[in-house]
């Protein structure tokens, strides 16, 4: 089975996705099941995973409403506020919930790089661990050298790295970035998805742009624990779905067939308990 392990609907109508303002241009329309189904047809992608756009338990509703009515669709992250008092018991609900596997909060956007460390958050994750549910970790660079110590202070939650934990490749920002991801990465119980990328390059960025990238990620985690995804609608603003996937099949080329499918479907249905 092939697995977009990254993929994203909205509706603007619902009001809570602050973030995507107008001037996003391409991306600033409703995106649903039936604008995916064509391109997942083409590259025969048999499933995907929604994740969390918007910071409400309203999109989580809305996600797993589509999860429902959608075939492909085998999974959701969502979203839960960490901080409430009535954290535990919101995720305890969340957890027993069809479809429902993860959940996110949009660390990139909380100002503090350490708000991951709180004690404020320490009953929201417990109750993670209890209902056996999966952390995305939305990360970027500043927010590498706290993750470890997240790392180790909660061994026992399943955690994967969102789009490589977006490494600044139009300001050639690997050398900083690539040590913390192999530091990370040999902490066995953390997976990683090869996506986003390309929305952190150059506009008109080559498929060298991000190779090393894309190579450093492979050495660190491996197949077994690195999982595609597409990053679907944002990655439109980068060059979109089909050319994604040709710069990801030209840099995992040289891979054994196992291996590849590893990283197209199988660790991202392993990670989420995603089944055919």
């Amino acid at each position: 089975m092939r697995i977009d392990s990254h993929q994203h609907f909205w509706k603007l109508s619902r009001g809570d996705y602050s973030w995507l303002t107008p001037d996003l241009g391409v991306i600033h329309r409703d995106f649903g099941p039936d604008d995916l189904r064509p391109i997942l047809q083409r590259h025969k992608i048999d499933a995907t995973i929604i994740v969390q756009a918007a910071p409400t338990i309203s999109e989580t509703e809305f996600m797993l409403d589509v999860a429902r009515r959608t075939d492909f669709v085998k999974a959701v992250v969502g979203w839960a506020d960490f901080e409430a008092k009535d954290a535990p018991d919101v995720i305890g609900r969340l957890a027993a919930r069809d479809y429902l596997v993860g959940l996110r909060p949009m660390i990139q956007d909380i100002p503090d790089p350490e708000w991951m460390l709180g004690a404020s958050i320490e009953p929201a994750v417990a109750a993670m661990e209890r209902g056996g549910l999966r952390f995305d970790a939305l990360l970027k660079p500043p927010h590498l050298q706290p993750f470890l110590m997240f790392l180790r202070k909660y061994p026992n939650l399943p955690i994967v790295v969102d789009h490589g934990a977006k490494p600044e490749i139009r300001s050639g920002g690997f050398a900083a970035w690539a040590p913390a991801m192999s530091e990370i990465a040999r902490d066995e119980h953390v997976f990683c998805k090869l996506s986003g990328l390309i929305t952190e390059a150059n506009a008109d960025w080559q498929v060298d742009d991000l190779r090393r990238y894309i190579d450093h990620l492979v050495a660190c985690f491996g197949p077994g624990r690195l999982m595609w995804g597409s990053d679907w609608p944002v990655a439109n603003l980068a060059g979109g779905y089909d050319r994604w996937v040709e710069a990801s099949d030209a840099c995992l080329s040289s891979l054994s067939g196992d291996e590849r499918a590893a990283i197209y479907g199988g660790t991202a249905a392993r990670f989420y308990g995603v089944s055919a």
